[in-house]
């Protein structure tokens, strides 16, 4: 999968701004490429959990429309753990064709800020990102 690199740096910005608690978002763009990401209001500010505001949902549904696009998943931080989904978040992961990213504040073993993931079959599956 395609990810614009636009659409990383704010993340990690966004991630970067919300920290010490975590940040959420959704991505948008099309099938096989992430174009944006769009940042939503977490509810619940907390370094360990998040909860995207229903309207901030609602809201970028409208907005992919108008603009010819789709929201192919979510994003969150981890102000102080590595992109890796964390047990909250397979907790918390319902549907399969979503893609999950997840922007970490640390250095990760493969040197990137941000670890993208399916949900499939009760667990994740790492998706591989390319930039564009």
């Amino acid at each position: 999968m395609l990810i614009c690199r636009s659409a990383v740096e704010d993340m990690v910005d966004h991630a970067r701004h919300e920290a010490p608690n975590e940040c959420c978002g959704f991505l948008l763009g099309g099938r096989e490429t992430i174009e944006e990401g769009v940042r939503a209001n977490n509810l619940t500010p907390t370094p360990n959990r998040y909860l995207v505001d229903p309207r901030d949902h609602f809201a970028v549904i409208r907005q992919a429309r108008i603009r010819g696009c789709i929201v192919v998943g979510t994003y969150h931080s981890h102000p102080t753990s590595v992109a890796i989904p964390s047990a909250v978040d397979l907790e918390q992961a319902s549907s399969t064709g979503y893609l999950y990213v997840i922007v970490s504040l640390l250095t990760n073993p493969d040197g990137g800020p941000i670890g993208a993931f399916r949900f499939v079959r009760g667990g994740f599956e790492r998706v591989h990102l390319e930039a564009c």
